[in-house]
């Protein structure tokens, strides 16, 4: 069916403008040569002003329309619901999250390590504070020297110092272990932070990112949280070791005796503090700058070795103690004095015996506690002196 052309029709009284729509329609095809012959019938010419099929209708009356409102819900729902999309930023993150699983998990047994650690040397400490009293509540309660009751619980308590030891070997090496995680965590978070300025992520892909970013900040505060731990632990156990084993040799000292000296002379807190004088209180500060010394040597103890087993120990212990209270930066002098009188061999034999009762009393003041550098060992002739005799001296 075709169309034929309006200039091919007459119109006299109808026009497609005032009837408002013509169709003008023939039988055949135009573009085919009309048959020739005799019977050949031209088609006729129908004009109507009835409503057009629909078919028609809705294709020439298709435009404009009206589209789908989008409302914010939708534009919402459109952009907060995207399709996942694996991009090359997308493999950059999942490498950083799989590092930083591996770092969380390390931290995890280092604070595992670190807290085990931390109740073995409670319990180790308790047995040793425990064997420590034995000793000096037998020794204050009163004992026989040597007793082996006393000296096994001595030798528990060095085997827990020993433990101790070993204990700050341990530390030592989970410090180690948590500075190489921190180092790795910190590359981790330049690692993130660099990501953000490559080219080719997804808005997921930041989002991401920013989640990593701040699991990393937690694992460094962790991290930092057990350095400090670490390192408040060596210095408390260091301190703890260097203490304590003086004060287990002063208190084998004691032991062997059978008499309670005290403390470690060594274990002096206040030996750097200023001392109080009234002349500085009057001032309104109350300390002086410099603590109190002596303008001249002072005889703290003499000892007379008159027969072979002569008690100086206590009595040295409490001068000793008592002059570092006061002076607390002093030195002393050790003399060993033997007679002058006499011939040339027995001179030289009370010379040897003073020199050795003078290093007897020297190593009993180390094992209080005393520094060997602060005791300044001499020897001397006395034409007074009866005995071989030890002075001990403060300056």
């Amino acid at each position: 069916m075709g169309c034929m052309s309006l200039q091919s029709v007459s119109f006299r009284k109808l026009s497609v403008l005032s009837l408002g729509f013509a169709v003008l329609c023939v039988s055949g095809a135009l573009a085919e040569p009309p048959p020739e012959g005799p019977d050949f019938r031209r088609p006729s010419l129908i004009i109507t002003n009835g409503p057009l099929p629909e078919s028609l209708r809705s294709t020439i009356y298709n435009k404009p329309v009206q589209v789908r409102e989008i409302t914010p819900a939708a534009v919402v729902a459109l952009t907060g619901s995207p399709q996942p999309m694996n991009t090359i930023i997308t493999g950059k993150v999942d490498d950083l999250a799989s590092s930083l699983s591996r770092v969380q998990s390390r931290v995890q047994d280092i604070s595992g390590q670190l807290d085990g650690l931390q109740k073995e040397n409670q319990e180790k400490a308790a047995d040793y504070f425990a064997a420590i009293a034995s000793v000096n509540t037998q020794l204050q309660s009163g004992t026989t020297p040597g007793n082996p009751r006393l000296l096994e619980k001595l030798n528990t308590a060095e085997q827990r110092l020993e433990d101790f030891s070993g204990s700050a070997n341990m530390l030592n090496q989970i410090g180690q272990d948590a500075s190489q995680v921190a180092s790795e965590n910190t590359f981790l978070l330049q690692e993130a932070r660099a990501a953000y300025g490559l080219s080719g992520a997804v808005e997921e892909d930041h989002l991401r990112l920013t989640q990593i970013e701040d699991d990393i900040f937690r694992m460094s505060v962790l991290i930092d949280r057990i350095l400090n731990s670490v390192t408040d632990d060596l210095t408390r156990t260091n301190a703890y070791l260097s203490s304590e084993r003086e004060n287990v040799r002063a208190l084998s000292l004691a032991v062997a005796n059978g008499e309670m000296y005290g403390r470690s002379l060594s274990n002096r807190p206040f030996s750097n503090v200023p001392a109080f004088t009234p002349a500085a209180a009057t001032s309104g500060t109350g300390f002086q700058a410099q603590p109190a010394v002596l303008s001249q040597p002072r005889a703290l103890v003499k000892i007379k070795f008159d027969r072979p087993d002569v008690a100086f120990e206590q009595p040295v212990y409490m001068a000793v103690n008592e002059a570092l209270n006061r002076y607390p930066s002093a030195r002393f002098s050790l003399v060993a004095v033997h007679p002058a009188g006499g011939n040339a061999a027995q001179v030289a034999i009370e010379s040897t015996r003073a020199r050795r009762n003078a290093e007897n009393v020297l190593r009993v003041l180390t094992e209080m506690g005393l520094p060997l550098d602060r005791v300044d060992l001499s020897y001397s002739e006395s034409a007074s002196a009866t005995t071989n005799e030890v002075h001990l001296y403060v300056q």
